[in-house]
């Protein structure tokens, strides 16, 4: 039973919505203004379990999280898809005419980079999250400055939405992990995606092997991301996630690919939130 999650940001936050989709609202959250921080909450057992964004379907994949689950040995028990919609606040009384700075965190300033294009004089600058931003500046009364987050923060915090939906494609959708120090007790027959790691050698073929191994068992890949090993100059490692209809495909080719794929490591087995 999960008691207890950690989050990247505060309350209002897109981490804080999936926490109460996900758990329901009675779970108790850690605020965590860093993935890091996050990681290291669900490490020292502060908290049962953990939630860390991996992908958007604007912006990509958020390549240090997987970085953070492979490092540190964490278990991938489940995911969320969250639509996304940005908006800008500020202060009661304020438009956006009077605006002259935009704080909200990287990848929220990214997805909505179009919209301030007709809006050249507006200043964008990194923070750290996107509901920290409006909590600030509601306890700041900071006039002439906004910031770019939830429905949710903006109601918290008792900002005036300027404008709803900025990001640049109104579909905007983010891909959330739940992890937990060990792996989960879901039934072999309710699992149906799977998260993979394995290192290849450098030479022809050897990917293009691995991948017809995942046709062959009727495994389908929904996701590749390849990361540099810093330490070995060329040499790759890959970050799959394969659905499938049967485990027994499944663990029929997780044992071929334990064979071929050097440091082959399970990082989840789950179940599938898009079926």
């Amino acid at each position: 039973m999960i008691k207890s999650v950690a989050i990247q940001g505060i309350k209002g936050s897109f981490h804080h919505i999936v926490s109460q989709e996900y758990f329901g609202e009675t779970v108790a959250i850690s605020e965590c203004l860093s993935f890091d921080t996050t990681v290291d909450n669900l490490l020292n057992k502060s908290t049962d379990a953990a939630i860390m964004a991996i992908e958007n379907s604007i912006a990509g994949s958020i390549i240090p999280n997987y970085a953070l689950i492979d490092t540190h040995h964490l278990h991938i028990v489940g995911e969320h898809y969250l639509d996304i919609q940005h908006n800008l606040m500020a202060l009661q009384g304020q438009k956006i005419e009077d605006i002259k700075e935009v704080y909200s965190h990287p990848m929220a300033l990214l997805q909505c980079k179009a919209f301030f294009k007709k809006y050249p004089t507006i200043k964008l600058v990194e923070d750290k999250d996107t509901a920290e931003v409006a909590e600030r500046i509601q306890k700041k009364q900071l006039k002439g400055v906004a910031a770019i987050a939830s429905k949710l923060a903006a109601s918290i915090f008792e900002l005036n939405i300027l404008s709803e939906s900025i990001q640049t494609i109104k579909y905007n959708e983010t891909r959330f992990v739940i992890v937990k120090r060990t792996n989960s007790e879901i039934p072999e027959e309710e699992i149906n995606k799977a998260s993979i790691k394995f290192e290849l050698d450098h030479k022809r073929g050897s990917l293009a092997t691995i991948l017809n191994v995942m046709s062959d068992c009727k495994l389908n890949l929904t996701k590749i991301q390849s990361l540099p090993k810093i330490e070995t100059p060329w040499k790759y490692a890959f970050f799959v996630d394969v659905t499938f209809e049967s485990y027994n495909d499944y663990k029929k080719a997780k044992a071929i690919m334990e064979i071929m794929a050097t440091h082959f490591k399970v990082l989840g087995e789950y179940k599938n939130a898009k079926k």
